[in-house]
């Protein structure tokens, strides 16, 4: 008797169990867990790690793992944001989900060696509506020198010609070599030698398919007894950047368009060091211009950084030699004496106007213009066949264009990070 109840007993007990187990399980399914985050990665570097990465790609696709499947409605702009650090500027994404992994990806190129956060918010929730809970932040930084976003092309020289942001590599290279750069991080730079050495890139007249437009690149110039064209397309009437004899200034003649069919270069954009502006002797659409008796010790032998950007908005261009504004000129103030208006006045952009066979669409590095173009063919100052011809000698580097223009907070990060 006493062992038939224990029998009983058990199976009294044992059913009891039973449906506790089973009622518990019930309740898990109709209360959602917590959603958590499993891992956070850029291709192959992990976002979620104890230390920031620095290394993560400009173009990164972003991958975050969940730990249920993630609820589509809430993968949005609402809830996952990515922020550059020096503006505190949100950078647009594009997002797409698919099952417990989101994927985020930047929709433009991100500023090289710049700092970024990604903020995964409170709001994102799993199929059955678990909830994050609690925001998730990490920060990473991209791999380079800082260089803001926005670049069309980049040229490290880093042993070859290639443009590492899209198509303009260089097709024919001459008489070029690749030596150190200015410091060990910034690798190698190309090295002219001021007779026959040049660089030629296809397609370039494209570069100047923009309304703002910035130009920064590196240099060290040896004496070479005359001019030096450093960088040229079609000469002014694509842009071009030419040293002086002496070095005692240089300038850079862009073409613009003036927005009735037509289009100039606004002059020569020239700086000389001698500090006149519209307000003491200089010309009227000068609005500064600092003084630097001392050109010649900076731009000789020794390596420089020059930025030249244009403003369509304000309509004001404006040079920048290691990192300093130097000079600046708006065109809104382009009039003549009589108080006409300059066409300068009507700019809306920069305008290529090349005409074979004077001029060809290839950016040269090293000349004015690339060698299958008949400009001053003749002139033993502009012919690329006379070795005495102003031919650049010495070293170029990290040559990068822009369809922005650039802030002078931006121009003063980039050099302090490349210099």
């Amino acid at each position: 008797m006493k062992k038939h109840w224990f029998k009983t007993t058990a199976l009294i007990l044992s059913g009891a169990l039973l449906i506790g187990v089973t009622s518990c399980k019930d309740d898990d399914d109709d209360t959602p867990g917590a959603l958590t985050l499993s891992a956070l990665t850029a291709g192959s570097i992990d976002l979620n790690g104890a230390t920031a990465p620095n290394n993560v790609p400009l173009n990164p696709d972003i991958t975050a793992t969940f730990s249920q499947a993630v609820d589509l409605a809430t993968a949005t702009s609402a809830n996952i944001t990515l922020k550059r650090d020096y503006d505190n500027t949100n950078i647009p994404v594009t997002i797409t989900t698919s099952g417990t992994s989101i994927t985020i990806k930047p929709t433009e190129t991100l500023a090289s060696g710049a700092m970024h956060k990604l903020v995964l918010g409170a709001g994102i929730k799993s199929n059955n509506g678990g909830a994050l809970g609690t925001a998730i932040e990490r920060i990473f930084s991209t791999d380079g020198f800082f260089a803001p976003s926005g670049m069309v092309a980049y040229w490290d020289f880093n042993g070859d010609g290639k443009d590492k942001i899209d198509s303009y590599d260089v097709r024919d290279a001459i008489d070029i070599s690749f030596v150190d750069s200015r410091k060990t991080a910034a690798g190698k730079a190309a090295q002219f030698n001021g007779t026959t050495s040049i660089m030629e890139v296809p397609g370039a007249d494209q570069l100047m398919n923009t309304k703002d437009f910035t130009l920064s690149f590196w240099a060290k110039a040896q004496d070479a007894g005359h001019g030096q064209f450093v960088i040229g397309l079609a000469a002014f009437h694509g842009f071009q950047f030419e040293l002086f004899g002496g070095f005692n200034g240089f300038k850079m003649p862009v073409q613009f368009d003036y927005g009735d069919g037509t289009s100039g270069t606004g002059g020569d954009l020239a700086y000389n060091g001698d500090g006149k502006t519209k307000d003491n002797g200089g010309w009227r659409g000068t609005i500064f211009n600092k003084e630097n008796e001392n050109l010649p010790d900076i731009l000789k032998d020794k390596w420089f950084h020059i930025v030249y950007v244009y403003n369509s908005e304000t309509k004001i261009r404006s040079m920048f030699l290691n990192g300093d504004k130097v000079i600046a000129q708006d065109h809104n103030l382009w009039y003549d004496d009589d108080g006409n208006p300059y066409p300068e006045r009507g700019i809306v952009g920069l305008k290529y106007n090349g005409t074979p066979p004077e001029t060809l669409p290839e950016l040269a590095f090293g000349f004015v213009h690339s060698r299958g173009g008949t400009l001053w063919d003749n002139e033993p100052w502009g012919g690329y066949d006379f070795p005495d011809a102003n031919h650049f000698k010495g070293l170029l580097d990290d040559v990068r264009i822009f369809h922005k223009a650039l802030s002078e907070a931006e121009i003063q990060l980039m050099y302090n990070s490349e210099k």
